[in-house]
């Protein structure tokens, strides 16, 4: 009787040994824990939490560890190439995790997307949103052959673009480029001759660009509606925390000793 007893305290130590591991693969162990933080890491970038990812994620493990220990056994581990692909890749995992953990003890602040908010806004606040149509073709003489048309009524722009224009997202759609705020959406000649055109205008002369001589025509154009703080907090903040790391990157390299 006192025999059992003993098995049945051992037996009960045990098991909270046991459950502290989710599987044991050629005698190494997987411990719960190291899951878990699979699973918190996940948690972070919006994954729920679940039954079936835990599954997932133990099978990713236990396949892992086989592949690791037939390579080690193999000798692949010992290779030169190997070494220097895991050196790399410790090296891209511990800067991760350096910047990771400069941005946590260093926070975006509410005030810094605010500031930036409202610079962005005092330059892009009052500009102008354009419905756009062009006609891209490969030299000028073609191109004023083509406003000359135009001009004359003896083609309309959208039948021109469809026939003439060289640009094959627009073309077949009579030159319609949409709504946009041209500066920051085309090359910089397409987009100052646009943002000069008032609603119904087109160029009188064609426009060069790297892509070839454009005919632009302006169907409508109104004040651009600028996102609220709301809608602009996240890209704002995903900028601020580039501009973050970057800036650290830069002053390491800066107080580094490179010889």
């Amino acid at each position: 009787m006192k025999r059992l007893a003993l098995l049945a305290l051992a037996c009960a130590m045990a098991a909270p040994v046991y459950a502290q591991n989710v599987a044991t693969v050629n005698g190494k162990a997987i411990p719960q824990k190291q899951v878990d933080e699979i699973v918190a890491q996940l948690a972070q970038r919006g994954e729920a939490d679940s039954p079936q990812l835990r599954e997932r994620i133990k099978q990713e493990l236990i396949n892992g560890l086989i592949f690791e220990q037939a390579a080690e056994k193999a000798g692949v581990d010992k290779k030169p190439e190997v070494l220097q692909e895991l050196a790399l890749a410790r090296q891209n995992i511990l800067a991760h995790a350096l910047m990771t953990d400069y941005l946590a003890k260093n926070p975006i602040t509410d005030d810094q997307i605010k500031a930036r908010y409202e610079e962005v806004k005092a330059v892009q606040g009052n500009r102008a949103e354009f419905k756009l149509r062009h006609i891209l073709v490969k030299d000028e003489a073609e191109a004023k052959k083509l406003i000359a048309d135009l001009k004359a009524k003896k083609v309309t722009f959208e039948a021109a673009a469809k026939k003439s224009s060289l640009d094959p997202g627009s073309g077949q759609n009579g030159g319609d480029l949409g709504w946009t705020v041209p500066t920051g959406s085309f090359v910089p000649e397409f987009a100052a001759a646009a943002e000069k055109l008032k609603k119904g205008e087109m160029t009188q002369a064609p426009v060069q660009t790297q892509y070839g001589w454009h005919i632009i025509r302006a169907d409508d154009v109104r004040p651009a509606k600028f996102p609220s703080l709301d809608e602009a907090r996240k890209p704002i903040e995903d900028m601020l925390r580039q501009q973050a790391v970057g800036k650290m990157r830069d002053d390491l390299v800066k107080a580094a000793s490179i010889q």
